[in-house]
Order: structure tokens, then C-alpha cells, then sequence
């Protein structure tokens, strides 16, 4: 049975960040993950997963400055000393929350600054990083982001993804497999995603266009799933969609593959 956690960001959004938790245990959710939540206390966080049940699969490390259109600093000259700082601060959030994996966003690319350059800072980054969480049993996840979404992302294809995980050359680098941004960048989805299994530690769903609720767009969802299930894929799905309406609704296409929500008492 596939393992489906709730994306706090994307899903709920009618609610206040802290009363999601609730409602994504209500529907059946039994992880969460979210981008980030480093504004709020470490013990408040703990306090909401342990009163719902529910575990923390997944967040990123310190994003930037991302209401300024920042995705990530892995990538930027000049910035690795805030880069290590973000570490610690993401290791001490990660030991407090019981999560076991820290997802990287290498962010984009500077226009006037080499792409020799670019992927040198990212690469000593990562090993860095992925050296790091190795002495607390944290996995350092890479995300491949589509370049129509997020134009000048460093990780925008399988491909680039393998070659900067050959130069850093870790035990402890794994990719973060989202399905919506590689049906946007490549397609071939089950085959890629077969092929870079050993490599995965996570994987995410939305349907394209849109970024909605799978089963509103041409990826065929049922297929995938059953694919996750036939390789043996013992991860967790997180659900980072956008939902067409509210997200309890929206629903349907995970109740095949999710249990039922606990009945109220």
C-alpha cells in the first residue's frame, strides 16, 4: 500500500498553516510535509504532529528570500556561509520533528555569473551538506524543478540531476522525484522513474496543466501508482497539488489507495 502525505503549503489553504495539520489528519493523512516553517517555534510544530498522529516526511532547507522570487541558495556565489548556517538550523528542526530527510532547492542561476561557476558553489554545497546530515541520519534530497515555472533553475532535468550527483559523489545525495515537474520538462515518466529508483527518496504528484489533484490532466495517475507499487517504492507520495476547490473535496482519486478516515467520536 502507497504511503500518501499531505503538503501544508498547497493543501488546506482555506485554513490557518497551524489548523492544517487537523484537517489533513481527518482526511486520512498520516505524514505531512510542507515547504518550510522555520518562522514558527520547533515545539509548536512537535505539539501538532504528535496531537494528530501524523509524521513529518519532509521540508526544504532555508529557501532565500523567496517572496523576492528566490528558489533555494545552494547555487549563488557569495552565499555559503548562510548556506551552512541554514544547515543547523534545518538539522536542529529536523532532530526536534522526527524527520528523517531535508529536501534542497539549488535555486537559480544568476545571469551574469558562469554556469561553470554556478554548479561549482552548488556541488561543494551539497557535499558539504550531504557529509553534514550524515552524522545525524538525515537524507539530503535534490528536486528537479521545471524551467517554464521557475525560469534559470541550475536542476531542471534528469539528466543534470545525475551529472551534479556524479561530481559531488555521495552515498547521502538522493533525489526528491516530483512528478508534475517532469511531466512538464521530459515526460517517459515511469521508465525515469524505474531507471533512477536506487536514487529516490521521495517522490511528489500533481497533474499537468494546472498543478492540480491527480486525474485533472494527462498524466495517467492509476498507472503510475501501480507502477510505485509493482517496483516496490516504500517511500512516501506527497501531495504538493494545487486543489480546483477545497482540498477535502478533491479526494476521490486518492481513496483507492489511502485508508479511511478515522470516524469522529
Amino acid at each position: 500500500m502507497l504511503k500518501f502525505n499531505a503538503n501544508l503549503t498547497q493543501l488546506y489553504t482555506e485554513l490557518d498553516f497551524l489548523d492544517r495539520f487537523a484537517a489533513a489528519a481527518a482526511d486520512g493523512f498520516k505524514g505531512v510535509e510542507y515547504r518550510a516553517a522555520y518562522h514558527i517555534p520547533k515545539e509548536v510544530l512537535t505539539e501538532l504532529l504528535q496531537r494528530n498522529g501524523l509524521k513529518q516526511i519532509l521540508f526544504n532547507l532555508p529557501l532565500g528570500n523567496w517572496d523576492a522570487g528566490e528558489r533555494g541558495i545552494a547555487c549563488l556565489p557569495g552565499r555559503e556561509d548562510e548556506f551552512r548556517q541554514g544547515l543547523e538550523i534545518a538539522v536542529d528542526y529536523a532532530k526536534a520533528l522526527g524527520c528523517e530527510q531535508l529536501n534542497c532547492l539549488a535555486g537559480l542561476k544568476p545571469a551574469a555569473v558562469p554556469d561553470r561557476e554556478v554548479e561549482e558553489v552548488l556541488c561543494a554545497n551539497l557535499r558539504y551538506a550531504a557529509d553534514r546530515f550524515a552524522k545525524d541520519d538525515i537524507k539530503l534530497l535534490l528536486e528537479i524543478l521545471n524551467s517554464r515555472d521557475n525560469p534559470g533553475c541550475v536542476i531542471s532535468s534528469a539528466a543534470k540531476f545525475e551529472e551534479i550527483a556524479g561530481r559531488v559523489d555521495s552515498d547521502n545525495l538522493y533525489l526528491q522525484f516530483d512528478f508534475y515537474h517532469l511531466q512538464v520538462m521530459e515526460g517517459d515518466l515511469a521508465r525515469k522513474f524505474e531507471r533512477l529508483q536506487s536514487r529516490i527518496a521521495h517522490v511528489q504528484v500533481a497533474d499537468n496543466p494546472g498543478r492540480h489533484e491527480p486525474g485533472t490532466g494527462e498524466i495517467n495517475f492509476g498507472f503510475i501508482f501501480q507502477e510505485l507499487e509493482r517496483l516496490g517504492y516504500d517511500g512516501w507520495v506527497g501531495c504538493e497539488y494545487v486543489p480546483k476547490g477545497r482540498a477535502s473535496e478533491g479526494l476521490g482519486w486518492a481513496r483507492p489507495w489511502m485508508p479511511k478516515p478515522e470516524q469522529g467520536t
